[in-house]
C-alpha cells in the first residue's frame, strides 16, 4: 500500500549529521523535527554531492546534507507560476478542442511528473505491501496465459473477472443479496469509469455535483472528453455549530448547492459521493449517506459512489459501510458503485477499475465505450485470481496492511503534532489533510502555490489545496503510506522548509515597522542559508 509519497526525490547527500534521518533498517528513527536549534544550524550548512542516498560513501569526508535554498519571488498569477514558460501554445494542427486539451494544466500531474523524473531510491526494507502483492502474482496460477486470453473480450470485462468481482464485492461490501456479474462493467482504471459514466448520463455543458476538497483529477476525467462541468459544492474548513467537523457535508449544503446550480441555469445530472474520502479521509456513516442518496433522489440525480478506499480503514474502532450493504437503495437504477485495484491492493499500474450498477441502459451505454478502455485478457486472469484467494487476502495482505497504515501514520501525526501542525485525525485512506495557513506570509492561493513550488523545488511532493479545489488557501494533502526511510527523510526537508517560511513571515511583519534601507534576502538569508 505504501505507494504514495510525503515523497522525497532522489537527493544528493550522503552521511547525515546525528539529528538528520538516518536509514537504516532500525525501526527507531530520529523525529524530523528533534530540536529547533539543530535545524536551524543545519541551515547554514553547504550543499551538494555527487553521490545520490542509498550509494555507496565517498573516501573523503563528505559535506553535511543538502539544505533548502529560499524560495523564488511570489508569483504575480497561479497559471505563470503552475505553467512557466513551457505552456503550449496554439497548434495549427490541432482542432480547438485539441488544443484545449494539450494546454490544459493540472497541478497533481505536475507535481509526480516531477517526482517521477527524478525519484527517489531506497532498496532497503521494501514495501511489505507490494511485497505480499508481487510474490501473489508470481504464483504458477497467475502465469498462465490461456490462447482466450489473447483474443478480444467481453468489453464489458471478461466473464471470469466480473464474477471474482460481483462475488469480492458481495463479501466485502456486507451485501444483503449477492451481487450479480451482469451487473459488473470492466475497465483500465477508475479514471475511464469516470471519464465513460459522465458521457452516457450528462450532454456536453451539463453538470455534476461534486463537494470540495476532491481529487482534482475528476475535473479532467469528466471533462476533457466529454465536456461535462463539476459544480463545487464547498465544504467550510471551520465547523458550524454543535455536531459539525471541519468540511463536513451535510443534505443541507447539497441542498443550497443544487439551488444555486439551478439557479444560474446548469442542467444537474449527478451527484459525486468519495466514501471513504480523498483527501479528507472521511468516512461517511450509514445514516449520512442514506440521507445523501435521498437527496439525490428527489431531485432525480445519479450518484456515483466511490468507494475505491474502502479496504483502507486502519482504526480498529471504526467500520466501512458500503452503500451495497444497504437493504435496499433509496434509488437503486441512479446509484452506481465503484471500485479498483489501485487503492485497495496498491496496484495502480494494473488499470483495472469496476463499477456495479442495477441500471442495465447504464451497462448497455457503457459495454460500447469498452473498446476504447479494455484491460488485457492476462491482467484480467491474474485479477480474478487474486481476488478468489481469502485466505492470502484475509489472512496475510490486509492484517499487515492495517498495521503497516497504523504505524505511519502514526509517525506522521507525531511530526505534524511536534511542529504544532494543525491537521485532520481521521481513520482511514492514504492521507492527512494538514492546516498550513499559519506558513502563508497572506492568505490566499498564489501564496498556497508558491509554497508548493518551494515544497517541490526541494524535491518534496505534498499537494496543495487548490488541487483539490479546496475553498480555502493553506491547506495540504500528505500522503503518509511510504516507507519509513522516505517518510523520515521527507519530513525533515518538509519542516526545514516550513521554519523557514514562518521565520521570513516573522521578518516581513517587522519590516512593516522598522523597515530598512536593505532587502529582506540580502540580510535574512544569509543568516540561516
Amino acid at each position: 500500500m505504501f505507494t504514495g509519497a510525503l515523497a522525497a526525490v532522489r537527493q544528493t547527500a550522503p552521511t547525515a549529521p546525528p539529528f538528520a534521518p538516518t536509514f537504516s533498517t532500525d525501526s527507531t528513527v530520529p523525529s524530523a523535527t528533534s530540536g529547533h536549534t539543530a535545524i536551524l544550524n543545519a541551515l547554514s550548512a553547504p550543499a551538494t554531492s555527487s553521490v545520490p542516498f542509498g550509494c555507496p560513501a565517498p573516501t573523503t569526508e563528505p559535506p553535511p546534507p543538502s539544505i533548502p535554498a529560499r524560495c523564488p519571488t511570489k508569483p504575480e498569477s497561479i497559471l505563470a507560476t503552475l505553467s512557466g514558460a513551457e505552456t503550449p501554445g496554439h497548434s495549427v494542427y490541432l482542432s480547438r478542442r485539441g488544443n484545449s486539451i494539450r494546454q490544459h494544466q493540472g497541478i497533481l500531474q505536475e507535481g509526480y511528473t516531477q517526482y517521477h523524473a527524478d525519484k527517489y531510491q531506497h532498496t532497503d526494507n521494501p514495501n511489505v505491501s507490494l511485497q505480499h502483492c508481487c510474490c501473489s502474482m508470481t504464483q504458477p496460477d497467475m502465469l498462465h496465459i490461456d490462447p482466450a486470453l489473447l483474443q478480444y473480450p467481453d468489453w464489458k470485462g471478461h466473464r471470469f473477472l466480473r464474477e471474482e468481482v460481483s462475488r469480492f464485492l458481495s463479501h466485502y461490501c456486507g451485501s444483503p443479496r449477492p451481487l450479480r456479474a451482469d451487473n459488473v462493467v470492466v475497465m483500465n482504471g477508475c479514471g475511464s469509469l469516470f471519464s465513460s459514466i459522465a458521457a452516457v448520463l450528462c450532454d456536453p455543458e451539463d453538470a455534476i455535483l461534486i463537494p470540495t476538497p476532491f481529487y482534482g483529477v475528476i475535473t479532467e476525467d469528466v471533462h476533457l472528453y466529454s465536456g461535462v462541468r463539476l459544480f463545487h459544492v464547498h465544504l467550510d474548513c471551520e465547523p458550524s455549530g454543535s455536531g459539525s467537523r471541519p468540511f463536513h457535508l451535510t443534505v443541507d449544503k447539497l441542498e443550497e448547492a443544487m439551488r444555486k446550480a439551478i439557479s444560474e441555469g446548469l442542467n444537474v445530472r449527478a451527484v459525486v459521493l468519495v466514501n471513504p474520502h480523498n483527501p479528507l479521509a472521511d468516512v461517511y456513516s450509514p445514516q449520512e449517506m442514506t440521507g445523501f442518496l435521498e437527496f439525490a433522489k428527489r431531485h432525480k440525480l445519479h450518484a456515483i459512489v466511490d468507494e475505491v478506499y474502502m479496504l483502507t480503514v486502519f482504526e480498529d474502532t471504526v467500520t466501512f459501510h458500503s452503500v451495497l450493504s444497504m437493504d435496499s437503495l433509496p434509488d437503486p437504477q441512479r446509484t452506481h458503485v465503484m471500485w479498483g485495484m489501485s487503492k485497495d491492493f496498491a496496484m495502480a499500474g494494473v488499470r483495472v477499475g469496476t463499477v456495479y450498477s442495477d441500471n442495465r441502459d447504464l451497462v448497455e451505454a457503457l459495454d460500447k465505450l469498452g473498446m476504447f478502455h479494455g484491460v488485457p485478457g492476462p491482467i484480467q486472469h491474474q485479477m480474478a485470481i487474486l481476488l478468489q484467494d481469502k485466505d492470502w487476502i484475509n489472512g496475510k495482505f490486509l492484517p499487515e496492511n492495517r498495521l503497516r497504515m497504523q504505524a505511519a501514520h502514526r509517525y506522521m501525526t507525531g511530526e505534524l503534532q511536534s511542529l504544532g501542525v494543525p491537521y485532520l485525525h481521521r481513520p482511514a485512506g492514504f492521507y492527512i489533510w494538514a492546516d498550513l495557513r499559519k506558513y502563508l506570509y497572506k492568505p490566499s492561493f498564489v501564496e498556497e502555490l508558491s509554497l508548493w513550488r518551494c515544497f517541490l523545488r526541494h524535491k518534496v511532493v505534498l499537494s496543495c489545496g487548490q488541487a483539490f479545489h479546496c475553498s480555502t488557501p493553506g491547506w495540504f494533502r500528505i500522503v503518509f503510506t511510504d516507507r519509513q526511510q522516505h517518510l523520515t527523510l521527507g519530513t525533515f526537508r518538509c519542516f526545514s522548509l516550513l521554519m523557514i517560511a514562518g521565520e521570513e513571515n516573522r521578518y516581513r511583519e517587522m519590516l512593516i515597522f522598522f523597515p530598512p534601507p536593505f532587502s529582506l534576502s540580502s540580510l535574512f538569508y544569509p543568516v540561516f542559508l
